[in-house]
């Protein structure tokens, strides 16, 4: 048992770091390319492919380590603790990011943010625009990134390590029940 939970823990960590690094690439490469405002939808999906591979692989690992064995339950835990580690080390870069790589990155993206409005609402009062500016204003600050950025991921690492779990499933047959 002991063994089992060092092997989660282990799984957890090391696929955890990597979803969290590979986050940071992606995100490095949206800023390179000038689209860290509004990422193209091909970014979105590559960070979804790449957490779903990383979580789907770590549990078929712990059930190939595990005699063949999983429960729904412990492919969800290691989907979501891989998720939370992930998020974790994607909140840390994206909190030096917007500290010390692009400082003035909420300003930023609230101007940007408000063309954008402008352009797909032309008859948006003074009003509205204001008040859609300061909903903008309240998500772009580093608090709020960060405790969307963990719920998401929580989230999605959720989803997936459910229906990895359900597909991957295997019981461990009690032999009293005969």
């Amino acid at each position: 048992m002991e063994n089992q939970k060092n092997q989660t823990q282990q799984l957890i960590l090391n696929y955890g770091l990597m979803l969290g690094f590979a986050s940071i690439l992606v995100s490095i490469a949206n800023y390179g390319m000038g689209m860290h405002f509004e990422p193209h939808w091909s970014s979105s999906l590559l960070s979804f492919l790449i957490m779903t591979g990383l979580i789907c692989y770590a549990i078929y690992l712990f059930k190939k380590s595990n005699e063949g064995f999983l429960s729904v339950g412990q492919g969800i835990k290691l989907g979501v603790g891989i998720a939370l580690v992930g998020a974790i080390i994607s909140v840390i870069y994206t909190l030096i990011f917007v500290s010390f790589i692009e400082p003035d990155f909420a300003n930023q993206m609230v101007v940007f943010q408000e063309q954008k409005m402008i352009e797909r609402y032309p008859n948006m009062s003074d009003e509205q625009l204001e008040n859609a500016v300061n909903m903008t204003k309240k998500f772009t600050t580093p608090a709020m990134m960060a405790t969307m950025g963990i719920a998401i991921s929580l989230i999605f690492g959720l989803l997936i390590s459910l229906v990895a779990s359900l597909i991957m499933k295997k019981s461990q047959e009690n032999p009293y029940n005969n």
